[in-house]
């Protein structure tokens, strides 16, 4: 048990200094677009690498801030069913979906994606648009890095149900434990 404590803390600490890191890319990005508003609008003229980068940012952002997202249970979910529902229940419902349909899906993500990024890797692709950015291929590697993330997490999500259901949940931080005021329980 003190294994599966361990390995969550490992885990929600990846994607807490993953989500650190890489929120700072919305600053970037609203930095990025002010510019080229100011270069359209004041300037008339326009960069189209510039484009494609607070694009680009954005989607890095997104694919890479996943797993931080889930680790702060920030994902959407049927409230009217969870919130109200005992401890037990929540770790059951979680392990559920965990192994049921994140897992799953991760999984289909990579094997689908994997392809077209080793492709795009293979000859540097860059931006479709004349005169955008160069590194493409960087950008697709987030879709993988995306699944990893929220997969770990996904794993982290089950062990941390696993230590609940086994009367556990003490081995975790009080930051990975289940809100139990919203479970109605009080300890």
């Amino acid at each position: 048990m003190q294994g599966l404590a361990a390995l969550i803390r490992g885990i929600s600490a990846i994607n807490w200094l993953v989500g650190q890191i890489l929120s700072w890319l919305a600053l970037a990005c609203v930095l990025v677009c002010f510019t080229v508003v100011v270069q359209r609008y004041f300037f008339n003229t326009s960069t189209l690498w510039v484009q494609d980068l607070y694009v680009w940012l954005s989607g890095a952002m997104f694919t890479g801030v996943a797993g931080f997202a889930l680790l702060r249970d920030d994902h959407v979910r049927v409230d009217i069913f969870y919130r109200p529902a005992s401890l037990r229940r929540k770790a059951i419902a979680d392990l559920f979906g965990v192994i049921v349909f994140l897992l799953p899906f991760m999984y289909v993500v990579v094997q689908y994606c994997y392809p077209a990024v080793a492709r795009s890797w293979s000859y540097y692709e860059g931006s479709s648009n004349i005169g955008g950015m160069p590194g493409l291929f960087v950008l697709k590697s987030f879709i993988i890095g995306f699944a990893v993330l929220v997969a770990l997490q996904g794993i982290a999500m089950a062990a941390r149900s696993i230590l609940v259901l086994a009367n556990r949940e003490d081995l975790l931080p009080t930051k990975l434990r289940y809100n139990i005021e919203d479970a109605g329980e009080a300890h």
